[in-house]
């Protein structure tokens, strides 16, 4: 395990600005950290550069640093935090429950006990995007269609499957299932090979802007109605969102204002080993400059102090339990 993560880790990058010179009384002083984000072409990564630029920029007033590492996503950073190797990390608030609950790929591990979440961050709903000639307007309108729900073993996937049931349709009989990743599927969508694909994705995803704006006409479908309302409730990882396809896809023909569908949350998670000091002020600063932080990226433009305290199902870090009732947001 050690040596797994020490081999992906040492692709980590630490943005140079975020390593500036600090007077040499303080250094002794200060507590470095390392934050866990994603591949760097998509949300996860550019959103710990963004926390970490944060800390660092107030390193006169808070004696913390923090650094960036490019890694495989939610997974492999709770599997890092859990082995010491990240003092916090990003995950999808389903992987996060998963984790704590030792389900699926930590049914061998068990429960992860010490594993804890601070807050969520933006939204990362289930995608439908349908190509326009097959007369795809929802769910039910799947029936007989080629469909690619994902790579089994993958988020993606049983969100995409959850789905389907939900919607009253067998994914292995009542539609033609093609399980590949989302970065393919567009590319099959406009070759005619399939009819529509899923994607749980924080918006904008320059993925998606591509398939819609080929020449096959493609679309992104609701995925709303009171058995999804139903599923969201019944699962506490799960939330309902929109995609405000105007305002995230600029200039795109045909799309609805807002897209109703649900899907998971992006979280910040760590564990027990790091210190309620710590874990405090890096939720303190993050929630007292909020405005600053929405700006870094177009996926935080809609949070809320609030907001930021769904799909959590890990327990919460004594740090940002202190910072919440401090700030009225929890009592």
């Amino acid at each position: 395990m050690k040596g797994q993560i020490t081999i992906f880790l040492v692709a980590g990058f630490i943005a140079s600005e975020l390593l500036s010179a600090v007077p040499n009384e303080l250094q002794a002083e200060e507590v470095f950290i390392t934050i866990g984000g994603g591949d760097i072409s998509g949300v996860y990564f550019p959103t710990g550069l963004a926390i970490a630029k944060m800390i660092n920029n107030r390193r006169p007033e808070y004696p913390l640093r923090a650094t960036v590492e490019a890694t495989m996503g939610s997974t492999f950073n709770l599997n890092a935090i859990m082995a010491g190797y990240l003092d916090f990390g990003l995950a999808q608030s389903d992987i996060q429950y998963h984790a704590v609950t030792g389900r699926v790929n930590w049914a061998k591990k068990g429960p992860q006990k010490e594993l804890r979440a601070v807050f969520s961050i933006h939204h990362e709903p289930l995608t439908l995007v349908a190509a326009v000639d097959p007369g795809i307007q929802n769910i039910a309108d799947l029936r007989a269609k080629r469909v690619s729900i994902g790579n089994p073993g993958f988020t993606q996937h049983r969100i995409a499957v959850d789905a389907l049931k939900a919607g009253g349709l067998d994914p292995k009989r009542d539609i033609f299932p093609q399980e590949v990743f989302a970065s393919e599927a567009p590319a099959m969508l406009q070759d005619n090979r399939i009819d529509a694909y899923f994607f749980t994705v924080g918006h904008p995803s320059e993925t998606i802007r591509m398939a819609l704006s080929n020449e096959r006409k493609a679309r992104v479908v609701p995925i709303s109605g009171p058995a999804i309302d139903k599923l969201v409730a019944d699962n506490s990882h799960y939330i309902k969102t929109v995609i405000g396809m105007p305002r995230l896809y600029p200039g795109l023909a045909g799309q609805l204002d807002e897209v109703a569908t649900f899907g998971v949350v992006a979280t910040l998670c760590t564990s027990t080993r790091v210190s309620e000091e710590v874990v405090y002020t890096l939720t303190k600063i993050v929630f007292e400059n909020l405005d600053e932080f929405r700006r870094q990226h177009p996926a935080f433009a809609g949070l809320t102090r609030e907001g930021m305290r769904e799909g959590l199902t890990a327990p919460l870090h004594p740090g940002a339990i202190r910072y919440y009732k401090e700030a009225g947001l929890m009592k």
